[in-house]
């Protein structure tokens, strides 16, 4: 395996195309196809779509009923054949063809010099502008028919005894057998517009991408409505989806073209051309996620259910598959496809607003709910300043306001301890006083010392030991003081931890922000949070004081502040122990999400983070947190997390009640995500360490190993 190949990754490297059409000149169609499909073979592409009667042309009306331009046709296919031959793509172009007596109207896939599948459009249109049944018929159905290719062969395949000299003229899919996951199945034009598709039968059948051949001359709003219908398919599908529409040559007598050229995968676009180019040609490319596709069917087991349920519909029955090889390249080609360096926050302005909007109404919601069912307790929360609390008392503040309740019944406590800063400190009670919020502070100190001194710990006998015990002393306090005070007001404690946090096992198992009696943010990744409060302030959801408040706290050290820092010393850092959220939510989501294996997941995080000057951050991002990543801080950084995430479980598994709220997922063990919680993650971990071995600046030996005492003696298990 190359680490470094996209292909030995899991991706297939794909592109939809148009040409300069010349109305009905086969010959010089075919050269132009030749032109773009040398672009594309150069560029380590597998599969190349063109549009609809690309070879003919599109709008050449009774043209298409001539011999002479269908004799040029059949020659033409002999010389795309002939091309073939040393050309990486499979090539799937749009000609007429007669068979029969008949004309059908074709998708024709050629690859190194054979023919592997003539597919007739299934739904010819006529109806506004389009008059297809004029020249061609659409297969019978339950009649399988086959068609003779042999003059459109190379001349060197039509001497192997292997080649098929006849196909089935029908809908057939096309197996890669040499990229597992990667099975194609041409459809044309109308054929997506139908409430059946040929597409979502080819789908049940197997297929994973999907090929739309199309003319489909443009009229305004004509392109979104193709948005729509493709992006859609790929998303019922789990599939990706290959368009192309023909553009500048096509007679424009009474139409226009505008050689759209889109890929979708599972409702993602991908990448979309330029339309309405009036020069050369157009080359979209990109690389589909194969293991995603297959994995995304794996886990909706509805799409199983529904092939299962259809399997003995004819027309699904019907449906033909060849196989063929590309061989494709093992080099490092880049990766073509838009990377989100952080796959739970979306970059879009906009999209990243609306997921704020949901996102935070959700937490609210569950709230409010919750609240309601058992009697409109008070609320009890420790606010220290940071991140997660601040965000678990803003929703807990607009919970109180739509149930018509007085902010009043949110009792909060400040309980520093030997670190608290003053500055996390008088933020919280500043925030507090902004929103009208009672705030009392509880010095945990002497109660600390206390209880150090019964455990005869060596920091109560003047000793700088700052262990896991003089940490916890700490986090178990506070939980000890929080739920008494629930008890003692008749209210409940509000959680504040974050699902980064449950993750990396980053909390006190029983206590601290592992436990509460409702949990606001478990749904919530660290990296989505930050947004979360800056979208507060952007809609002005409070005060503008309370908006201030909430930007300075956005500027903090993320900090536990157990560990008091000697004079000039840099605070205790969360980051720098459990390493960058950026990278470890990166993880979490591709773990969580995708099953992603660990060493493609560095493949990707190599691709999103190391170059900060690359790529798109999301909206308000600070740009002095704009960094960069080696992949040797990737690798250790994952290393860490596969660690604590297996030996971390237990904790997740006694899980307060909290809303799921991104669609990334959640690690609620009644919902998402279930595992036992004494399972090992060396396998992982050997999986990653064995991809990466020797590979340079990864910091991973040629020879490498990993054991799970290695697991367990670097995770305290209580911590």
């Amino acid at each position: 395996m190359n680490f470094h190949s996209l292909y030995d990754q899991g991706f297939a490297r794909v592109a939809a195309a148009t040409i300069p059409v010349h109305p009905a000149n086969p010959a010089h169609n075919a050269e132009e196809v030749i032109h773009v499909a040398r672009q594309a073979s150069e560029q380590g592409v597998a599969l190349l779509l063109l549009p609809e009667l690309c070879l003919s042309g599109y709008a050449i009306d009774d043209l298409l009923l001539h011999d002479v331009l269908l004799d040029e046709v059949e020659a033409a296919l002999h010389r795309l054949a002939e091309a073939s031959l040393d050309l990486l793509p499979i090539l799937i172009v749009g000609a007429p063809v007669r068979a029969h007596a008949c004309l059908y109207n074709c998708a024709i896939a050629i690859h190194r010099g054979k023919i592997l599948a003539v597919v007739p459009k299934q739904h010819l249109p006529n109806y506004r502008e389009f008059y297809e049944k004029r020249h061609f018929v659409t297969p019978l159905p339950h009649t399988p028919l086959r068609i003779d290719v042999s003059q459109w062969l190379a001349h060197s395949t039509r001497k192997d005894p292997r080649t098929l000299t006849e196909v089935p003229l029908a809908s057939t899919l096309i197996e890669v057998t040499d990229l597992p996951g990667f099975v194609i199945a041409p459809e044309i034009c109308e054929d997506m517009w139908v409430p059946v598709s040929p597409a979502s039968l080819a789908a049940l059948a197997g297929a994973t991408v999907m090929c739309n051949l199309s003319a489909s001359p443009i009229t305004v709003g004509r392109a979104e409505e193709r948005r729509l219908l493709a992006r859609s398919s790929s998303a019922r599908f789990n599939a990706a989806y290959l368009y192309c529409a023909a553009g500048h040559g096509e007679s424009t007598t009474d139409l226009a073209w505008d050689g759209h050229t889109m890929i979708y995968e599972c409702g993602d676009l991908l990448a979309e051309g330029e339309r309405f180019t009036h020069q050369g040609h157009t080359l979209t490319i990109a690389d589909i996620d194969l293991d995603r596709l297959l994995t995304e069917r794996t886990r909706q087991n509805s799409f199983t259910d529904n092939a299962r349920y259809l399997g003995d519909a004819s027309a699904l029955a019907q449906l033909t598959t060849v196989k063929t090889t590309v061989n494709p390249p093992s080099d490092d080609l880049g990766l073509e496809r838009p990377l989100n360096r952080f796959p739970f926050v979306p970059h879009d302005p906009q999209r990243l607003a609306e997921d704020c909007y949901e996102a935070y109404n959700i937490q609210v919601s569950g709230l409010v709910q919750r609240l309601r069912a058992i009697g409109n307790p008070k609320l009890v929360i420790g606010v220290s300043g940071g991140l997660d609390s601040t965000h678990a008392l803003i929703v807990a503040a607009r919970a109180m306001d739509l149930l018509g309740r007085s902010r009043s019944d949110i009792l909060a406590y400040t309980l520093p301890g030997f670190a608290t800063s003053d500055g996390t400190k008088a933020n919280a009670l500043e925030l507090c006083a902004s929103l009208d919020i009672p705030c009392q502070t509880i010095d945990i100190t002497p109660a600390a010392r206390q209880l150090l001194s019964d455990l005869a710990h060596p920091y109560s006998e003047g000793e700088a030991t700052y262990d896991v015990t003089f940490e916890n002393v700490q986090a178990g306090l506070r939980s000890d003081y929080l739920f008494r005070i629930a008890n003692h007001h008749g209210g409940i404690v509000l959680g504040t931890g974050d699902l980064s946090e449950l993750a990396l096992g980053w909390c006190t198992y029983g206590v601290g922000d592992q436990m509460s009696h409702y949990a606001v943010n478990t749904g919530v990744p660290k990296t989505m949070i930050q947004h979360l409060i800056r979208w507060v302030v952007t809609s002005e959801q409070f005060s503008e004081c309370t908006s201030q408040v909430l930007l300075r706290i956005l500027d903090q050290e993320i900090s536990p502040e157990l560990i008091p820092a000697t004079s000039g010393e840099k605070i205790q850092s969360t980051q720098d122990q459990i390493g960058p959220y950026a990278l470890q939510d990166f993880t979490l989501y591709y773990v969580v999400r995708r099953g992603a294996r660990p060493s493609k997941i560095a493949f990707l995080a190599q691709k999103a983070w190391e170059d900060a000057t690359s790529g798109t951050w999301p909206a308000g991002f600070p740009a002095r947190q704009r960094v960069a990543y080696s992949l040797e801080e990737i690798v250790k950084w994952e290393m860490l997390f596969f660690r604590r995430f297996f030996s971390q479980q237990f904790k997740r598994s006694a899980l307060p009640n909290g809303p799921k709220v991104m669609a990334g997922g959640s690690l609620s063990p009644r919902g998402d995500w279930r595992m036992p919680s004494d399972v090992s993650g060396e396998a992982w971990i050997a999986e990653l360490e064995s991809a990466l071995a020797g590979v340079p600046d990864s910091g991973i030996p040629a020879r490498s190993f990993s054991s799970d005492s290695a697991i367990s003696s670097e995770c305290g298990l209580s911590s």
